[in-house]
């Protein structure tokens, strides 16, 4: 009982009257005792102050004329102290009521004025009525501070959720998102607000209107969406894995709030579970499962491309030896080696497994040849077949290895891998260390192929190679233009050596870099020694593969041999066919500017027969157009070659370029040529390809009355 006394006392209002006349603090006492308050009397503005700090007073009745300090300075002191600046005051004063006086009261923070003598019951009415006032200025306050609280705890709870949150309204727009969600896009929370939430996510509909979407149809029908395997895109371009909740607010918001779970490392899991269960433990390559998986999926790829894959079988000639002498352990440590050493001879993009115990599969993708696999399996067998020391002992390996082509040999996995399985045991059976196709006629065409590549690397190291010299010269006065460089190999053995046999072979295994960089220098040479005889105005045509005309240092490598050989640039023309020109136009664009800035000379080879259109050919810098022996050999008696030709010679003028018309053996062709405005012509009608000896002493200008200079010869 004494308790909810206490408390009900504490919980009264305080009542402060404040006069410095005792008779009249005894006289407001006993108006004021009946009440639900408290009432405290001071006798002067100096206690009221002291009261007001020492107890929570809840309303003042404050007297105007007070000695040192009156009413309006308390009440000024009062509205500056932060603790009472809100606390009613009355003032009861005696003196004459004037206007000045009143307006300074209010001035001064009071809310109400009454002169004595004064009612009692619209006194305490008014006490009752300010009274309520302050309880509900006090309650607004505690309820501000607690709304003030709240908001605090959410956003707290906003900015350290580890999950990140959206708010999208109706229209799409991300109104809302938490540092979470911007740390894990790698960003700003002002880089996101105002932003299309379809913009950062990578799905299927990523496209698609905000209203078709799914977070809108579900949200206009009040229900929950969840997506759990999900992309969001980062502001660095990548891609997170997330699993998205997406829920309806209350619907006056017109919004939902999006929560975004990061699943990286859910997703890594999984990728390590999948890994182990497709990976080998020992040599740590893919196992069985793994590689049948990365064919099923390489086929799936080669079949839409046109390329070709092969699936390379490889079993170890002599490690049961190994095992039955030193143990599995020893077993064990040589494979891993061996798995270490096929690895290095992978190209990137190639699969390598262990199928178990001591066989080995590869699979070769994108392979323009089935041939191709068979340098692969050589250089295998040679890797594998070395001598290993195990525990103190050394021991030999070979490796036998069965091919099987994509789709010759098989169009499915079970297929391939059945092939190369059979293929593998008839190289075992041709006495191991060797590898054998599933297609005889493979097996053939490899050695063919690999032989004449070997050939090839031996004619560059032992400088088998030579470069003879065609004749150019101008149509109507047979004055000399210049020669073209042409490659020949005499092999020593089978001789002469069609260059539509080796140079493709050249380009396929890069060789050619190594063989233009000579022809460059010897040309160049040729071209310094010939100066006397021919003068500074004759020009050198040299050929350029697609492959050498794709490297960046093509101006370069032209500008080191010029300088060598203290040529006038414009001496020197690179010959470039239409194809390789529209390979890649932005490098083709670079490659002719700086050629251009060097200042050689630039022509197309073989014009007309690849497929560049008019459109890029009068942006690219060009000087010569080579119209083809193939339309100028049926010209006269096609009317369609006649055109392409006769359209070919119109062009070149039009765009300001020499035409060079190839192949010419008649001289009817000449004069057709001649006829159509062609200057310049090249072919056995003039020359053929002559070596140094004939080209040094072919005449400054062709008589035509005396043709033919020259035989036709290869």
């Amino acid at each position: 009982m004494a308790q909810a006394q206490i408390k009900s006392v504490a919980e009264r209002n305080v009542l402060l009257v404040v006069d410095d006349r005792p008779e009249n603090l005894v006289a407001m006492e006993a108006l004021l005792e009946e009440g639900d308050w408290l009432v405290r009397c001071v006798d002067s503005g100096e206690a009221a102050l002291q009261k007001m700090l020492d107890e929570e007073v809840s309303l003042v009745l404050l007297d105007v004329q007070m000695p040192n300090m009156d009413g309006f300075e308390v009440a000024r002191l009062m509205r500056g102290n932060p603790r009472t600046r809100y606390t009613p005051i009355i003032f009861v004063s005696a003196i004459a009521q004037t206007q000045d006086a009143v307006l300074r009261g209010y001035t001064s923070g009071a809310v109400d004025f009454i002169l004595k003598p004064f009612d009692p019951q619209v006194l305490r009415h008014k006490i009752h009525s300010l009274l309520a006032h302050e309880r509900n200025r006090r309650d607004l306050v505690h309820l501000t501070q607690q709304l003030d609280s709240a908001r605090a705890f959410n956003a707290s709870v906003l900015e350290n959720a580890a999950e990140g949150i959206l708010v999208v309204g109706e229209d799409g727009l991300i109104n809302f998102a938490n540092p979470a969600i911007a740390q894990m896009l790698h960003c700003s929370v002002t880089d996101l607000e105002g932003t299309p939430l379809l913009s950062r996510l990578e799905l299927e509909d990523n496209g698609c209107d905000w209203k078709l979407s799914d977070f809108y149809r579900f949200w206009k029908r009040g229900e929950v969406y969840r997506l759990h395997d999900a992309n969001l895109r980062t502001f660095e371009g990548g891609l997170l894995p997330v699993a998205l909740s997406s829920s309806p607010l209350p619907r006056l918001q017109r919004s939902m709030v999006v929560l975004a779970l990061d699943m990286s490392v859910v997703r890594q899991l999984h990728a390590q579970l999948e890994s182990q269960a497709i990976t080998d433990a020992l040599t740590g390559l893919l196992n069985r499962r793994g590689f049948h998986q990365a064919v099923e999926s390489s086929l799936a790829r080669i079949g839409r491309s046109g390329k070709r894959i092969a699936v390379l079988y490889l079993d170890l000639d002599g490690f049961k030896r190994i095992n039955d002498s030193l143990g599995h352990d020893a077993g064990d440590q040589v494979l891993r080696r061996v798995g270490e050493q096929l690895k290095s001879c992978m190209r990137p993009y190639d699969v390598l497994a262990r199928m178990g115990g001591d066989e080995f599969t590869a699979l070769l993708d994108s392979l323009d040849h089935p041939e191709d696999a068979a340098r692969v399996a050589e250089k295998l067998i040679e890797l594998v077949s070395v001598r290993y020391r195990v525990d103190g002992i050394d021991v030999t390996l070979g490796a036998s290895i069965g091919i099987a082509c994509y789709p010759e040999c098989g169009q499915t996995v079970e297929g391939l891998l059945r092939a190369a399985d059979m293929a593998m045991y008839e190289a075992k059976r041709a006495g191991r260390q060797q590898y054998r196709f599933f297609s005889p006629e493979m097996n053939g065409r490899a050695r063919s192929r690999l032989m004449l590549e070997e050939s090839l690397r031996n004619a560059i190291e032992q400088d088998d190679f030579l470069l003879v010299y065609q004749p150019q010269v101008h149509l109507d006065s047979g004055r000399l233009r210049g020669f073209e460089a042409l490659l020949r190999w005499r092999h020593r053995v089978a001789g002469m050596v069609a260059p539509n046999v080796f140079i493709p072979l050249l380009e396929e295994t890069r060789l050619i870099n190594r063989v233009g960089d000579w022809i460059f220098r010897q040309g160049a040479r040729q071209c310094r020694e010939w100066r006397e005889r021919f003068g500074d105005e004759l020009v050198l045509s040299l050929n350029v593969s697609p492959v050498q005309f794709g490297m960046p240092q093509l101006a370069d490598d032209l500008r080191r041999v010029l300088e060598a050989n203290e040529l006038n640039p414009m001496q020197l023309e690179v010959e470039v066919t239409e194809s390789a020109l529209m390979q890649d136009l932005d490098n083709t664009r670079e490659q002719l500017r700086q050629l251009r800035t060097l200042g050689v000379r630039v022509a197309i080879d073989d014009f007309g027969t690849g497929y560049s259109s008019l459109a890029y050919l009068r942006h690219f810098e060009l000087d010569t157009l080579k119209i083809d022996r193939l339309f100028v050999a049926n010209m006269l008696g096609s009317p369609r070659d006649a055109a392409v030709v006769s359209t070919i010679i119109d062009l070149g003028r039009n765009l300001g370029l020499e035409v060079i018309a190839e192949g010419v053996e008649t001289l009817e062709q000449r004069q057709w040529l001649i006829e159509h405005g062609c200057s310049i012509m090249q072919g056995f009608l003039v020359a053929p390809g002559l070596p140094v000896a004939d080209a040094e002493t072919f005449p400054m200008q062709v008589d035509w009355t005396r043709l033919p200079l020259a035989k036709p010869s290869s």
